[in-house]
């Protein structure tokens, strides 16, 4: 049942994310930033751990995971080191996510030789 949930809510989440995409007028990166943004004030305001526990990677993977990952990151580094947290703890929780795209994203552009748009 666990792999149904993450299907379904994935799937919704992506879906509701495409029709923004369809409907508005806003760029990519735009939708990408709120769908950041939103994640970690779900996760500032107590609903989006509720929400990764029934769903999984349905829900921890999109976006919106990511930013529930910086908030989490963000609350534990305050806790531990006051202030100074607020810069450091994003940045410790997510990079091992951010160092995995880089690395495998530079790999894919050797095997697959990508060019520019013109």
């Amino acid at each position: 049942m666990d792999y149904i949930n993450a299907f379904w809510v994935g799937g919704v989440i992506c879906a509701l994310v495409q029709i923004l995409m369809e409907k508005t007028k806003m760029l990519p990166g735009r939708i990408m930033v709120l769908l950041v943004c939103t994640g970690a004030v779900l996760s500032a305001i107590n609903l989006y751990q509720p929400f990764v526990e029934y769903a999984g990677a349905g829900a921890s993977v999109p976006l919106l995971g990511f930013g529930n990952t910086l908030f989490k990151g963000v609350r534990e580094a305050v806790d531990e080191n006051g202030f100074i947290g607020i810069f450091m703890g994003g940045f410790t929780a997510s990079a091992v996510g951010i160092s995995a795209a880089l690395v495998f994203g530079y790999l894919a552009s050797l095997i697959f030789n990508p060019k520019m748009r013109k």
